[in-house]
């Protein structure tokens, strides 16, 4: 049986399975793979140094599938933020119909793609994020739990209870994000209220994610335990993996007189792309989440679907099922 969906019909996409914007990852080489294999691939618009770059990225992620992807726009607090209107725009003029919204104050995004027919997607960490983003116009909500890679938020509400609280609440089709990456956690989340799942640290350990082998190893190699949380202390709490550069990250910013200045060093954003790409892995951060324990592999992107779909369905169809057959079986017996 096919899983079909609200997100798989809105979409247009085969399977309800979504590759969230990822920086430095979400380039045309994964986000092909993944809408190839039948989910949703995201550029991510902040990976392209500027907006005509990112023209040029989508441009060449359409040489590669003819399939629907989409274009990650992450807007944050930032002294010198970057030209979002201008990434904006380039998504906009290069005829991208699906974009992943996340970050701080997205309304003015929402609205212009809204008003051009773009299907926004907007992630968020709290039911009242949700909601208000739901009132926004957004048309797809995905809720991320505190399992995530990335910026869980301040709440520590992990999936389990975020997806069905966001689910009672939530009226347009949503995906559970955080914690994802095989059929157990698509058929889950199906039960609890999502229609669909993203994930983003298990397609860091495919074959297709333009990162250095080295690291896809290192993600197999982890277990759940092997994250960190930061940035706590300055309210904008980040989960990475556990390394020597997030464990010195963590004990600095332990010292009760720590400012943001001094960790400064060990987080830019240049030298995760520098372990990403060289896989130096002590010379910066790199972004995985809990769901490290359960990747084992290094699959294509094909294989990763096929088997997450696959175990998905046999687990709705068969393994619940049976529950429900013995106790009928138990019933006429007694």
């Amino acid at each position: 049986m096919a899983i079909q969906t609200r997100i798989t019909d809105l979409l247009g996409i085969e399977h309800p399975i979504v590759q969230g914007g990822m920086m430095w990852v979400g380039r045309a080489e994964l986000a092909a793979a993944v809408s190839n294999a039948g989910g949703l691939g995201i550029l991510t618009a902040l990976t392209q140094p500027t907006p005509d770059d990112l023209r040029r990225e989508i441009d060449r992620c359409r040489t590669m599938t003819d399939k629907p992807f989409g274009v990650n726009l992450t807007i944050l607090p930032s002294v010198s933020p970057p030209p979002y209107a201008e990434y904006r725009r380039a998504i906009i003029d290069s005829g991208v119909k699906i974009v992943e919204t996340a970050g701080h104050k997205p309304q003015e995004h929402v609205e212009d793609f809204k008003s051009h027919g773009v299907i926004v997607l907007h992630k968020c960490t709290a039911v009242r994020h949700a909601l208000s983003a739901e009132r926004m116009g957004v048309d797809v909500i995905s809720i991320d739990g505190f399992e995530c890679a990335g910026h869980p938020g301040e709440d520590d509400i992990p999936g389990l209870i975020l997806i069905p609280a966001a689910a009672d609440r939530v009226r347009v089709p949503m995906l559970a994000s955080g914690g994802f990456g095989d059929g157990r956690g698509l058929a889950a989340a199906l039960a609890l209220g999502a229609e669909g799942i993203n994930m983003g640290t298990r397609f860091c350990a495919t074959v297709e994610a333009p990162i250095h082998d080295n690291v896809k190893q290192f993600i197999v190699g982890n277990d759940e335990r092997a994250t960190n949380l930061i940035f706590r202390r300055f309210h904008n709490t980040g989960r990475v993996a556990k390394s020597s550069v997030s464990d010195q990250v963590v004990e600095i910013s332990a010292r009760t007189d720590a400012v943001f200045e001094d960790i400064q060093p060990y987080v830019s954003g240049a030298k995760g792309r520098v372990a990403l790409e060289t896989g130096d892995l002590d010379a910066g951060l790199i972004w995985a989440g809990q769901i490290q324990g359960l990747i084992h592999d290094i699959p294509t992107c094909k294989e990763l679907l096929d088997r997450i779909v696959g175990e998905a369905e046999q687990i709705i169809s068969s393994r619940l099922a049976s529950f429900t057959a013995n106790k009928v079986a138990v019933s006429e017996v007694a």
